[in-house]
């Protein structure tokens, strides 16, 4: 096995940077977003994933891997959701098997209400800081790594 390369200062300094500023965003955005709407993150990523499909409903294996989520902790979630009224399932049309998740008039109503506090939060907390330079590197760089991890293995 090859010596590990440790990372110098600089690259430290990076890292220790990127993994507290991405603690304490998400914890900031999440406080907020439960305060501001009642939302969980989780909740919002689902009703954000769905009212972004034409149809406003996703296959719930679909869902799962767009949230990197098992199918059975996504089903637990899911059914907390269910009894909130802000989703519905219904049973695949051509496969029994599998379910498709449905956006509720009452969690379109509640995406609704609570992006615009969240992007003001995600701009607040993190884009307004950045100069237009630096929104360009950080959505290059991040399509690399997202990219890279996204990527078949072997």
């Amino acid at each position: 096995m090859d010596a590990p390369r440790w990372l110098d200062a600089r690259e430290a300094r990076a890292w220790r940077g990127y993994r507290r500023m991405r603690r304490l965003l998400d914890l900031e955005l999440a406080r907020e977003l439960m305060q501001d709407a009642g939302l969980s993150e989780p909740d919002y990523d689902v009703l954000s994933d769905l009212s972004e499909t034409p149809d406003q409903r996703l296959r719930l294996s679909e869902l799962a891997d767009r949230m990197l989520w098992s199918r059975s902790r996504l089903s637990h979630h899911l059914a907390r959701m269910q009894q909130r009224g802000l989703v519905t399932r219904e049973e695949h049309p051509s496969d029994g098997r599998g379910s498709i998740v449905v956006l509720t008039p009452a969690g379109r109503a509640a995406i609704e209400a609570a992006a615009p506090g969240h992007v003001a939060a995600v701009r607040r907390h993190l884009i307004d800081l950045l100069t237009p330079e630096e929104i360009d590197v950080l959505g290059a760089l991040t399509q690399r790594v997202v990219d890279r991890l996204s990527a078949p293995k072997g």
